[in-house]
């Protein structure tokens, strides 16, 4: 019977060399040009060395190995089953108490990475574009880590609502809102604590105690996230009305197009299409009056409906804009990096608040809270800390409305010594 062989690489060599009986004579790789020493390609060889086994173990010689470096003899040693210590050890509980560790240990890292981030723009290193590229890859890398987090509930809803009940009564009045890594987290990125949820009517710092709730008070001393990147968006070049004017020339670009649609739309025969297209341009006009209008922006600041100032959003948009110019390219990828992180721990919350209700129903949580109730309320824009940044798609316009970027100022764009704008490079470096 033929053989359904194909003549390609190493496996139409192995069966050129297995059938060189004349069988396939026409195989091109039958020919000297091809010929292969198979037994090199063996690990096991013809009595000669395998490769493969060449090397030393450095680790005979002392030093420090595997398990000491990452201190497993604590990390493998910290799950502590409380049915277990009751008497009466609950298999899942193990995985319970493993993926909450692996959340923490996450949150450790996120901290890391984003104390790090803050240190630069406090520093002024983001001036130098590599330091720039470094902001972005770190952000980036939370935004990947809370993306595993969301993955990760995947893990424990395998855990049954009986499986979870098995054990729960063993857990209060331990809780996850008495996580301070992730409260610290959420301070330092910037979530308000004039917008946070009363914990059973209670300021959240009163779930901790002596040194913890030092910690979270510091946090909330400390510059934010939010109020960094929100600096760094008011240096943006082009904003200046004596240089390039990007706000002014965009009001003026902007009004003058709606007035021309206006024209074009009042020129149309009377029918309902027209009335609605007129009222449609109406309600953009006043979008935009509200955009433009400083006065506003505050008052929804104080309402903390906004929470970036009236330049650094005038600073978001402009690069929202020309995000395809070089030197807006990597503040764009920051930008997006930013909503992304919002995004994922708003999905982090909602899954959090799916397992809950899944696996207790309306009950009360074990440290006392309304349980799925009280963290329902927590999934909306008001934890939401770069929801501005989500908003600048209500305000996009066609793009022959945008301001032409004209020699001048391509210029000022790509040359540093004209501006101290945080995308163009100094001496500072970390």
């Amino acid at each position: 019977d033929a053989l359904p062989i194909s003549c390609q690489g190493i496996h139409a060599a192995c069966f050129c060399k297995l059938f060189d009986t004349g069988i396939m004579s026409g195989c091109p790789f039958m020919t000297r040009k091809y010929q292969f020493s198979f037994n090199r390609l063996s690990i096991e060889g013809n009595g000669g060395e395998d490769s493969a086994q060449e090397g030393e173990n450095k680790a005979s010689k002392g030093g420090i190995i595997y398990g000491e470096y990452l201190h497993l003899e604590k990390v493998l040693d910290a799950q502590e089953l409380q049915s277990e210590n009751k008497g009466n050890k609950i298999h899942d509980e193990h995985l319970f108490i493993v993926t909450h560790q692996a959340y923490e240990l996450w949150f450790k890292q996120i901290l890391w990475e984003l104390d790090s981030v803050r240190e630069m723009f406090q520093n002024g290193h983001v001036r130098d574009e590599r330091n720039m590229l470094k902001v972005v890859t770190r952000i980036h890398r939370i935004a990947i880590i809370f993306k595993l987090l969301v993955e990760q509930f995947a893990v424990l809803e395998t855990m049954t609502a009986l499986d979870f009940f098995d054990f729960r009564d063993y857990l209060s009045p331990a809780s996850g809102f008495q996580s301070l890594q992730f409260r610290l987290l959420e301070n330092k990125i910037g979530v308000p604590e004039s917008l946070r949820v009363p914990y059973n009517r209670r300021h959240y710092r009163d779930s901790f105690k002596g040194k913890q709730n030092e910690l979270l008070l510091k946090s909330e001393e400390e510059l934010t996230l939010l109020q960094l990147v929100e600096s760094w968006l008011e240096r943006t070049p082009g904003l200046e009305e004596q240089g390039f004017n990007f706000w002014g020339k965009l009001q003026v670009n902007i009004f003058k197009g709606i007035d021309e649609e206006f024209k074009v739309a009042q020129a149309k025969p009377e029918s309902e299409e027209k009335e609605e297209l007129l009222a449609e341009l109406q309600k953009q006009r006043e979008l935009f009056t509200s955009l433009f209008d400083e006065k506003r922006h505050q008052h929804l600041l104080s309402k903390g409906e906004r929470r970036l100032s009236y330049n650094a959003m005038k600073g978001a948009l402009m690069i929202y804009f020309y995000r395809e110019e070089p030197r807006f390219q990597v503040p764009f990828q920051l930008l997006t990096s930013l909503m992304d992180i919002d995004a994922l721990m708003t999905k982090w919350r909602y899954n959090h608040v799916c397992m809950v209700h899944r696996m207790i129903g309306t009950k009360e949580g074990t440290g006392g809270s309304s349980g799925y109730h009280y963290l329902r309320s927590t999934v909306s824009d008001r934890y939401k800390v770069f929801v501005d940044l989500f908003n600048l798609s209500t305000f996009l316009v066609p793009r022959h409305w945008i301001p032409k970027l004209n020699p001048s100022i391509h210029k000022f764009l790509y040359t540093a010594e004209y501006s101290d704008s945080s995308y163009f490079s100094s001496d500072d470096s970390d």
